[in-house]
């Protein structure tokens, strides 16, 4: 049997509960575990919540992957790892602090669009959370339905959050 290709997978993580460099930290060797190589990781960046009001900060990233599995296998190992870090959803809608938030935001350039799993992330270019570190390690990547690079996308993003350089974390190996 061959090998396998490893395909690109970009994710966005973020945590604004309990102490959130251990949840970052967590979420990066289950990351590395459970779906794949990490290639390279963001700055992280603190960043206010987006969609609702809290006094916790968030702390997010984005991580370059490579994995051997599919969109929906990552959707799937990426939701267990949420749990296993202490994740619970609440039945209502909207959104709400967590200890942890693993979203795929990019599978190679693949556009997928089902009830549970829409590539890109539909909100990707709305977000300033999302797009500043992920023009900082993919700035000449391109939107594969907007077809924009992501450091244009970020020039043109209307989101006024506020967003900081918060640091990085150590050997992410």
């Amino acid at each position: 049997m061959g090998r396998s290709v490893l395909k690109e997978v970009y994710l966005g993580i973020g945590t604004n509960l309990y102490d959130r460099e251990k949840n970052l930290q967590d979420a990066l060797s289950c990351i590395r575990k459970h779906i794949g190589l990490i290639s390279d990781v963001s700055s992280v960046y603190e960043t206010e919540p987006w969609g609702y009001n809290d006094n916790n900060a968030y702390l997010n990233l984005v991580l370059h992957v490579k994995t051997r599995f599919t969109p929906e296998i990552v959707l799937k190992r990426a939701m267990s790892i949420e749990v296993m870090l202490g994740r619970t959803r609440k039945c209502r809608q909207g959104y709400e602090s967590r200890v942890i938030d693993i979203d795929i935001l990019l599978y190679e350039n693949r556009i997928i669009s089902k009830p549970e799993l829409k590539i890109p992330h539909p909100l990707l270019h709305m977000r300033k959370f999302v797009l500043v570190p992920l023009a900082e390690i993919f700035p000449d990547g391109v939107h594969p339905v907007l077809d924009k690079t992501f450091s244009l996308l970020l020039e043109e993003c209307s989101d006024d959050g506020k967003i900081s350089k918060y640091g990085s974390l150590p050997d992410y190996s």
